[in-house]
C-alpha cells in the first residue's frame, strides 16, 4: 500500500483514515443520530487491523464524546495510529455550540482534548472552521505556540479558503487543509487545490462519499426515515432535485465498483484519491461491517476510462 506524506510534516498517511464524526452519537446540533459506542470501537479496530494508520476526530463531535470513544478504542493497542483532532467549536454548559478562536479558549480546548484522548501530544491539531473570520490570526498564532510547546506535533486548518490560508501562512506554515471533496462537491478543484500544491499544504478530504449519498446504500426511503437529530435530514444534497441526481451518480459508482468486486463507496473514494493534490481521504465508519465495505479503498484505483465515465455523468447531471 502506498502512503503519502502530509504536507511539510513527517506523517506518512495511508490513503484513507477513520472519520469519527458520527461516533459522537446523538444529542448535539450536528449529530448523525444514535450511535453505539461498541460499534464505533469495532469499526476503529477493523480499520486498524486492515492497515489504516490515522483517525480524524474533533472536540465538538458529540461534545467531547467522539474523542473519548477514540481513546477507548486505542487502549492497549500496539499499532497505535496517528490521532488528529480540531478546535474552535466550543460549547457551554447547556450544550450550545459557539465559534471561538480566542487564545485562552483554544488553549483550554487543547488541554481538554489531550485529557479525553489520553495522549501527551496531538499528532495534528486543526482549526475546525475559520470563524469568526476576524480572529483567524489569533487562533492560528495560538496553534503555532502550542506546536512550539510540544502539545501538538503539526498544525492544520479545515474549511479555509485561499485568502484565509494566505493570512495564516504569514504567521506560521500550514501543514494541512481539511476540505469537503467528492464527485458531488468538487468545488475546491478550481483554486484551493492548486494553492495547496503550490505551497506544500497536504489535503485530507472529508465527505468523499458525501455523507453516505455515494455509498450505494442510500435510498429515498432511507433518507425519509433518518432520525430527526441526523443533520443530513436538512442537508441540501439530500433534498430534491439534488437527491435524484446524487442517487443516479451513486448507481454509476455501484456499477463501476461491481466490475472490480468493490463497493460504490470504494469507487467514490477512489474518485477523490485520483487527484494528485489529495494526500488522503477521511472515511466515516460506524461499524465493523461499514469498515469492511470501504477498506478496499486503501488500494482500489479507477482507470482513466472510469474517471472519464464518472466525470461525464457529473457534467450531464449539472
Amino acid at each position: 500500500m502506498q502512503k503519502k506524506r502530509l504536507g511539510n510534516s513527517d506523517l506518512e498517511l495511508t490513503p484513507i483514515g477513520v472519520g469519527a464524526w458520527a461516533m459522537g452519537g446523538s444529542g448535539w446540533a450536528f449529530a448523525w443520530g444514535p450511535q453505539d459506542d461498541d460499534e464505533s470501537i469495532a469499526a476503529i479496530h477493523a480499520a486498524l487491523d486492515g492497515g489504516v494508520n490515522w483517525i480524524d476526530t474533533a472536540a465538538v463531535y458529540g461534545l467531547g464524546h467522539s474523542e473519548e470513544v477514540v481513546a477507548r478504542a486505542l487502549e492497549g493497542r500496539t499499532n497505535r495510529p496517528y490521532v488528529f483532532t480540531k478546535c474552535e467549536r466550543a460549547w457551554n454548559e447547556k450544550g450550545e455550540i459557539q465559534k471561538v478562536l480566542k487564545r485562552d479558549s483554544i488553549r483550554k480546548e487543547c488541554e481538554a482534548s489531550l485529557r479525553r484522548l489520553k495522549v501527551d501530544t496531538i499528532d495534528l491539531y486543526q482549526i475546525h472552521w475559520p470563524e469568526p473570520d476576524e480572529d483567524v490570526e489569533e487562533g492560528w498564532e495560538t496553534l503555532a505556540r502550542l506546536k512550539e510547546e510540544g502539545k501538538v506535533r503539526w498544525i492544520g486548518v479545515s474549511n479555509f479558503n485561499v485568502a484565509q490560508m494566505e493570512r495564516a501562512r504569514k504567521i506560521a506554515p500550514i501543514t494541512s487543509l481539511q476540505p469537503p471533496y467528492s464527485a458531488i462537491s468538487p468545488e475546491i478543484e478550481e483554486s484551493v487545490l492548486p494553492y495547496c500544491q503550490q505551497h506544500n499544504i497536504g489535503v485530507i478530504a472529508y465527505s468523499p462519499m458525501k455523507s453516505g449519498l455515494l455509498t450505494g446504500k442510500m435510498t429515498r426511503e432511507r433518507v425519509a426515515a433518518l432520525p430527526e437529530d441526523d443533520f443530513r435530514k436538512r442537508a441540501l444534497g439530500f433534498q430534491e432535485p439534488n437527491l435524484t441526481r446524487n442517487l443516479e451518480l451513486a448507481e454509476l459508482m455501484k456499477q463501476i465498483g461491481k466490475r472490480h468486486g468493490r463497493s460504490a463507496g470504494e469507487a467514490a473514494i477512489a474518485w477523490v484519491l485520483r487527484n494528485p493534490a489529495i494526500t488522503a481521504a477521511i472515511v466515516g465508519m460506524r461499524s465493523a461491517e461499514q469498515t469492511a465495505g470501504v477498506i478496499g479503498a486503501l488500494e482500489f484505483r479507477l482507470t482513466p476510462d472510469e474517471i472519464a465515465e464518472i466525470d461525464g455523468a457529473r457534467v450531464a447531471a449539472a
